[in-house]
């Protein structure tokens, strides 16, 4: 996103697509939990292979094969695009393990550290220095998983590996930056681990057998569907990202994870004891720092940029 976007006016549309795209996110587990009795690895293969198919049949679309295979030309995107492929993949897979196994909260919390795990692969990776209110957040959260790991009796492996693999993610598809589409880098990511998913049927079909015939035709579009909802949500972030500001897109990201605990709490009726409440509001009150902060820091640079405009004229 260009400078330039971080202080433009909130696009009414703009506001439509991100709710659109993130409250989508954040119904996930209602879709996944409706393709069982499906196991969470072949539910991912299949998000894999009919990604690859949708995306194909959008390319073909829009046109946009020529670009696509400019992009696979290009080694080091290629190359770098594998990675967010086995990242993203990652994060799918160990995401629909959460949710079929009632862990849902667990998944949300992950999404609700991901913002401040962004900011630690800012200083470890970019060498970005952090500010006070940062340093604030990032204390905080600390605690809030020390809370939840003694609550839990164990580490929030599923909260920690979710935050871990999408904001590595992250990092590549910012790396990447806007060379690549959203529709060409799915499809780039989705071609890289597609050998994956194949393999993962076969062992899943030996093992246990799958789910795809012999459920009911409705069973059967609601796999194929995978691809679809997987690709959709992503088209509408990327038309807010071209209408919205930064720092709206940042406040509106956390909408998921709260859509997802919301669902969690009172439609799947996960268990919240008061010691895991303890774990929750703290990372909310470390988010709210970084918001703060994010403001604040959007605040500040908007003024000067008034003030150098204004010495200019």
């Amino acid at each position: 996103m260009s400078p330039a976007n971080s202080h433009q006016k909130l696009s009414r549309p703009g506001l439509l697509y991100a709710f659109g795209a993130y409250g989508m996110w954040g119904l996930f587990p209602l879709y996944f939990l409706a393709l069982l009795p499906a196991s969470p690895f072949e539910i991912v293969s299949y998000r894999i292979i009919f990604s690859l198919i949708f995306c194909a049949l959008l390319l073909t679309i829009t046109r946009g094969w020529r670009r696509y295979v400019v992009l696979l030309r290009q080694r080091r995107i290629l190359l770098t695009m594998a990675l967010a492929g086995v990242l993203i993949y990652a994060n799918w897979q160990i995401f629909i393990i959460a949710v079929v196994s009632n862990q849902v909260l667990e998944s949300s919390l992950g999404y609700f550290i991901n913002p401040i795990f962004t900011v630690v692969l800012g200083v470890t990776i970019l060498k970005e220095k952090l500010r006070p209110l940062q340093w604030v957040a990032v204390g905080i959260s600390f605690i809030a998983v020390l809370v939840l790991t003694f609550s839990y009796g164990k580490v929030p492996w599923i909260s920690l590996a979710l935050a871990t693999s999408f904001g590595l993610y992250g990092l590549i598809k910012k790396q990447v930056g806007p060379r690549v589409d959203a529709i060409s880098g799915l499809t780039m990511e989705s071609m890289w681990v597609l050998p994956i998913a194949i393999l993962q049927l076969v062992i899943v079909g030996n093992l246990v057998g799958l789910t795809f015939v012999g459920f009911g035709v409705g069973h059967t579009l609601l796999l194929m569907s995978s691809g679809i909802l997987t690709a959709l949500p992503l088209l509408l972030f990327a038309a807010s990202a071209k209408r919205l500001p930064l720092t709206a897109i940042g406040l509106i990201q956390y909408s998921t994870p709260v859509v997802t605990f919301l669902l969690a709490l009172f439609v799947l009726h996960e268990a919240m004891p008061s010691s895991r409440w303890v774990g929750f509001i703290l990372i909310w009150v470390s988010l709210l720092v970084l918001t703060v902060d994010m403001l604040t820091s959007a605040r500040t640079a908007r003024l000067a940029r008034a003030a150098y405009g204004a010495t200019l004229s």
